[in-house]
Parts: C-alpha cells; sequence; structure tokens
C-alpha cells in the first residue's frame, strides 16, 4: 500500500477549502495528498433526536468506501458530527485505522457569532485533520497545549494549538510512519 492520504469531500464543503487543506496536510506530514470525488451528505448517520451527524457511522461507511490504495482517508463534512458521550466532536479517527472526519460545522468562526473569517477556518480544519491524522497513526493526546495532539474539547483549545506536532509527537509521528 502506498503512503497515500486521500482526502473525500462529503456534501457542501467548498472546492478551495478542500484544496488548502490537501496542500497543507501534505506538506505537513510529508506524505502525498489527493482528493477523492465527492461524496453525498451523509444522511444515513443522521441522528434525528439530536439533530446531528453521529461521527462513527461517518468512519464505518468510510473504511467500506476508502480507496485500496490509500494510505488513510480523511472525510471532511460541513455537518454538525457527534459521539454518543459527547455534545459535538470537531473530528474523529479510527485509532490505528484508515478513516478519520472533521466538519467545518463548529470550526467555522460564524458558529461562535463571528464574522466569517476563511484564513481562520483553514487553519483550525488543517489542525482538526493533522490532530486526526495522529490518531489513525496511534498518537494520542498530547499534554502540550500548542501540540496539534492537544485534546481540543473547546475551540479556544483549537485556536491554542499550532498547525504543527511538538518535538516528541512529531518524532512518534514518523516513526509510525515506517
Amino acid at each position: 500500500m502506498s503512503k497515500r492520504i486521500t482526502i473525500c469531500p462529503m456534501g457542501r464543503v467548498d472546492e478551495t477549502m478542500i484544496e488548502h487543506l490537501r496542500e497543507a496536510v501534505a506538506s505537513r506530514s510529508g506524505i502525498t495528498c489527493v482528493v477523492s470525488p465527492r461524496m453525498d451528505t451523509p444522511e444515513y448517520a443522521y441522528n434525528e433526536t439530536r439533530r446531528q451527524y453521529n461521527s462513527k457511522l461517518v468512519l464505518e461507511h468510510l473504511i467500506r468506501c476508502c480507496p485500496s490504495d490509500s494510505f488513510r482517508i480523511i472525510g471532511v463534512t460541513h455537518v454538525d458530527l457527534y459521539i454518543t458521550i459527547l455534545k459535538y466532536v470537531f473530528g474523529l479517527a479510527q485509532m490505528n485505522g484508515r478513516p478519520a472526519v472533521i466538519s467545518t460545522f463548529r470550526l467555522r468562526p460564524q458558529y461562535y457569532d463571528q464574522q466569517s473569517n476563511t484564513g481562520l477556518l483553514q487553519i483550525r480544519l488543517e489542525k482538526t485533520a493533522l490532530h486526526e491524522l495522529g490518531h489513525t497513526l496511534g498518537l494520542t493526546h498530547c499534554r502540550d497545549r500548542r501540540c496539534v495532539m492537544y485534546s481540543s474539547t473547546r475551540i479556544e483549545d483549537t485556536d491554542l494549538k499550532k498547525p504543527g506536532f511538538c518535538p516528541t509527537c512529531l518524532e512518534l509521528f514518523r516513526w509510525h510512519l515506517k
């Protein structure tokens, strides 16, 4: 299997945002990234009671649809994601697995009653994608609040992080790639 990451837009995600993410993840990870054809909004994962989308069901779908020649796949959607034990998630990954999913929904400044800011959304999306990619390689949460592997339970956590791994997590990331 090649070391190639497939970024899969799901639903209404801006193409320029996807292209920026592809370039950023490739640059930060050192792994070739490609963009797959757009999938539909993951309606199969919608929970009417919560009015959100079950991210674990999206991961299961991505596992079935993941191109066999891809090392990892990152689904990118515009819908609000959750897991059963949390109110929401910015993203979710299968630990030591191939798929991850991230959402722009709560990463958009407008969600927090702020003005639209494409640059801020792009950097939040990049940090979230790298964080979930780290989980697919077996990295756990880091104690360094500036490391991309620090747990983001609030948007302020995401904003505080740098768009890269701390030295320890970078070493672990590289080790897991071998």
